[in-house]
């Protein structure tokens, strides 16, 4: 019973559309663990001698919970299309298939099935150890001890075999990845570029990301033909792995090449983190560039091979020191420019590189001489700063789109803009998160497990379905699934951030004061058609978008 109750909650939607084959492994999963705690409900009633009812009770009962759970599940599967279907309304995504209850069904047996035949080994392997000790200790001292070994057993193979062997595999994968040239972009001719000839950066050192950051992006005529307004070529540095051995030598190449670009004499510097394969999205940069005529310098550092997800499970610390090296690199030489002549400094990070990007700069080492400001994307659910300010937001104000204080330090933005009025004053610091409620990657937390997420209070989110409801355990597995596939759904959803929304956000963070709002609805227009050509074109355009 408690299966079949697990198996119809996992089918009810959360954040993000699911494919048949997410979801009937997220149900079967589900199932099992539902049947797993009955089992051990089961077993403690056995195990504790409480009174149990007859055979023929036992018939009976088992008969009717029988046919409640089947009828359980018919219900379930029959309200899965519906389910489905009222995320993907939401986000103007086409109907699931007729065939998508059969599927999921097929799925999660398959799946339970896996799963109960890994159950039932773990417990032959903790009744064979019990009963080997049984002979010298007390026999529910050497079951409990049966118990423990079998899951150390279970846990070394798993972490020691089966994990590792898989990290070193996606490792050597993402790292042969990062050296394959794409002839579609070539090495920059212009000697003023990042891995031209005379570059201190070469061109085989920037890793594959890093030549699509440089290779990529707005000129000067692509953007003065949008604005109607003359235009520079933006700058752009980037430092790849290969190109030292550690991040703080990394970190003192960048600033050399941003200093040979002549970056410092730029009105507007951005010091990117990227994510984990060192993908910066280029519906953040390319806004930017647009909205200051190109009179931009930005620069970033990779600091991994792997992807988001896999560098913050296996290298979390990689990212924060990389990010800490470069910003001290950039800001100490920074702070040394007089004030009227330097360009104003910003942070800018999406997913793992905008929790990174938090931690790359010191409060005490920024008081004194403070930057201009920050966007950041996509905050992970564990960056320290988002969590604070979220978890301290104004009375009243919803989790998904806060408000802190009067607004003058930081703002939230989601795709319907900031939540106070834009001409609201500023202080000398400005820090915007921009975010969508159907984040998972945001909004996920560990002890959604036990209780409902403040983000599911009324209002919601203009991108929650209203069908979502919360439910002990499965609710947090879901939303766990939910961040595995996050970047699976359209532009301005989920957490695939649209360049139209990137718009309203610079406009805040670097107070862009020459554009009529007209000319902003043109560049919107523009930057969102452009964007969903390329992505419609390419599914290999931005394979870590955020992630």
């Amino acid at each position: 019973m408690l299966g079949a109750l697990f198996f119809a909650a996992a089918l009810t939607p959360t954040l993000i559309p699911r494919s048949y084959l997410t979801q009937g492994a997220l149900a079967g999963g589900c199932f099992a663990i539902g049947y797993l705690a009955g089992e051990l409900w089961r077993r403690l009633w056995h195990y504790l001698e409480l009174p149990e009812p007859s055979a023929r009770a036992r018939s009976v009962a088992n008969a009717l919970v029988a046919v409640g759970c089947l009828l359980v599940v018919i219900v379930a599967l029959w309200r899965t299309t519906a389910w489905q279907n009222a995320i993907r309304s939401v986000m103007k995504m086409a109907p699931v298939e007729t065939a998508h209850p059969l599927k999921v069904c097929a799925v999660a047996l398959i799946t339970f099935v896996v799963l109960l035949v890994l159950g039932r080994l773990f417990a032959l392997v903790a009744r064979f150890l019990a009963a080997r000790t049984r002979r010298v200790i007390p026999r529910k001292v050497a079951n409990v001890i049966g118990v423990l070994v079998a899951t150390l057993l279970f846990w070394a193979i798993a972490s020691n075999v089966l994990i590792r062997t898989a990290f070193n595999a996606l490792d050597s994968s993402f790292r042969e990845l990062d050296v394959l040239f794409e002839p579609e972009r070539p090495q920059p001719t212009d000697a003023a570029r990042t891995g031209s000839a005379v570059s201190l950066v070469k061109w085989n050192e920037l890793g594959r990301m890093g030549r699509r950051f440089i290779a990529s992006g707005p000129t000067a005529a692509e953007m003065g033909a949008v604005t109607e307004q003359p235009a520079r070529e933006p700058v752009r540095v980037y430092v790849g792995l290969a190109a030292r051995d550690t991040a703080q030598a990394r970190a003192r190449l960048a600033l050399d090449e941003l200093k040979r670009q002549h970056g410092f004499e730029r009105k507007i510097l951005i010091v990117i983190t990227p994510t984990g394969t060192g993908w910066i999205d280029p519906a953040a940069m390319d806004t930017v560039e647009y909205l200051h005529h190109g009179d931009v310098a930005s620069v970033a550092m990779q600091y991994s091979y792997l992807n988001s997800p896999l560098s913050l499970l296996f290298q979390p610390e990689y990212g924060a020191e990389a990010a800490r090296a470069l910003f001290a690199e950039i800001y100490g030489y920074w702070t040394t420019l007089p004030k009227d002549k330097r360009p104003k400094l910003y942070l800018h990070g999406l997913s793992l590189g905008a929790l990174n990007s938090e931690k790359s700069a010191e409060l005490f080492e920024t008081i004194g001489d403070p930057i201009a400001g920050a966007l950041w994307s996509g905050a992970p659910f564990e960056s320290r700063i988002w969590r604070s300010i979220t978890d301290n937001r104004n009375q009243g104000s919803p989790a998904w789109l806060p408000e802190f204080r009067d607004g003058r330090f930081v703002r939230f933005m989601n795709q319907n803009g900031p939540t106070v009025p834009p001409d609201t004053p500023w202080g000398p610091m400005r820090v915007v998160y921009l975010q969508y409620a159907s984040d998972a990657i945001t909004f996920f937390a560990y002890r959604d497990a036990f209780r409902a997420p403040a983000w599911m209070n009324a209002p919601r989110g203009p991108d929650v379905s209203p069908e979502l409801r919360w439910y002990p355990v499965v609710t947090m597995l879901q939303l766990a699934l939910d961040m595995a596939v996050a970047t699976g759904t359209p532009m301005g959803f989920g957490h695939v951030y649209a360049p139209e929304h990137y718009v309203d956000a610079w406009v805040a963070v670097t107070d862009v004061s020459d554009w009529s709002a007209d000319a902003l609805a043109k560049l919107k227009s523009y930057l969102a058609a452009r964007a969903r050509k390329t992505s419609a074109g390419s599914l290999d355009d931005d394979p870590d978008r955020g992630g």
